[in-house]
């Protein structure tokens, strides 16, 4: 019997989606109006514990009106990660700002250390205002992602972004459902510490809505202010009045019935990714070419996705390709951001933990409908190509 193709992450959609879509569609409500978007909104606030949401067309449009409200325009700066995907930071352009790109620590997040040495060696803070001495711009913000559904240290990031006036934008398109489970902020979940957060409903996010994202703010008017932000800015719907430069960032009512479906099943998600991580763990154990990078020990993460440490010196491109000849897809972490075209020009703060993942990190299927035999066939190939 031919073995099936495992890939790296796709989407669980065996519950209620396909009943709440349908219904959605013989409503006709298909758009940016219909009953779904609102039920979708409410239940996410109440998952994360926040009063409000709001429901956008994609994380990376959520990143920008955030970036917006945050008061971050041209000429100013926002620190951010170089280790993540290019759509965290290609918003801070969109508003005409300039990134300046820190390192990672162990967690593969930023490392608050080196934003912070960063700050006390290279700037100047001023009556209120944080001026990067290199570039004599404003830096108005520092833009954070939890990785793979790990979590930033948020209690320094907040220190952070306190002491020097500066907004807390938290890119959690990765972590939905990951949450603290010890320290100042136990009990509270990702997106929903910094003056925005933001979650990714992308295909191969934990539960998707094909595409999609949802803004938190801790401010409730800057929160509705987004909400008219993404709806082109609307001041009188009936003779087309408007008050700012709007957009269309708006969540479809389909998009949002079948996220409401998958939302049910989030917990159920989480869990099998658990029992999954912790099989390769076990299983891994004895390959002392590897490890399996560990979450951060206060949280309860929601394992999105699995990160291996190849140790020495591996060529991770061969070993992807002999993987896919086993019908196993796997894929490298992203290339790092300050070395791309947009970006080289970019200032960049002692990259250095940054530089080592992105030549020895591998991620491996960890889709939530991977069952244990197929985890363990997975492990069986990698042990013998590594």
């Amino acid at each position: 019997m031919e073995r099936k193709f495992i890939p790296l992450s796709v989407p669980n959609i065996k519950g209620n989606e396909l009943k709440y879509v349908t219904e959605a569609v013989k409503d006709e409500w298909v758009s940016t109006g219909g009953s779904y978007i609102e039920m979708f909104e409410k239940n996410v606030a109440e998952y994360v514990h926040v009063e409000k949401t709001v429901a956008v067309q994609s994380g990376t449009a959520g990143l920008h009106l955030a970036l917006i409200q945050s008061g971050v325009g041209l000429g100013d700066e926002v620190l951010t990660a170089t280790l993540t995907f290019i759509a965290a930071v290609n918003p801070v352009r969109y508003v005409g700002a300039e990134p300046v790109f820190m390192d990672c620590d162990d967690s593969l997040c930023l490392d608050p250390i080196k934003v912070e040495q960063f700050i006390e060696d290279e700037c100047t803070f001023e009556n209120g205002k944080l001026i990067n001495n290199h570039s004599n711009r404003q830096i108005k913000a520092i833009l954070g992602v939890h990785v793979f559904g790990n979590l930033l240290d948020m209690e320094k990031l907040v220190k952070i972004a306190e002491k020097y006036n500066l907004k807390l934008i938290e890119d959690a398109t990765e972590a939905l459902g990951s949450y603290y489970t010890s320290g100042l902020y136990k009990g509270q979940f990702a997106g929903t510490i910094g003056d925005f957060g933001v979650f990714s409903f992308n295909g191969n996010k934990i539960m998707t809505t094909g595409g999609g994202g949802m803004i938190l703010a801790k401010n409730k008017e800057d929160l509705e202010y987004v909400r008219y932000l993404s709806t082109q800015a609307k001041d009188d719907t009936l003779n087309f009045i408007h008050g700012d430069i709007g957009y269309n960032y708006r969540m479809t009512n389909l998009q949002a019935a079948l996220g409401v479906g998958q939302l049910e099943r989030l917990e159920e998600f989480i869990e099998t990714k658990r029992t999954n991580y912790n099989l390769y763990k076990e299983l891994f154990e004895s390959n002392e070419k590897v490890e399996l990078m560990d979450f951060n020990q206060n949280i309860r993460p929601n394992y999105w996705f699995y990160a291996l440490n190849i140790k020495e010196n591996p060529d991770i491109q061969d070993i992807i390709q002999k993987l896919q000849a086993e019908k196993i897809q796997t894929r490298p972490i992203w290339g790092l951001i300050h070395e791309q075209k947009p970006y080289q020009k970019a200032q960049a703060y002692k990259i250095e933990k940054a530089e080592y993942y992105v030549n020895h990190i591998l991620n491996i299927p960890c889709s939530s409908n991977l069952d244990q035999e197929e985890v363990r066939y997975v492990t069986e190939c990698l042990n013998e190509v590594l």
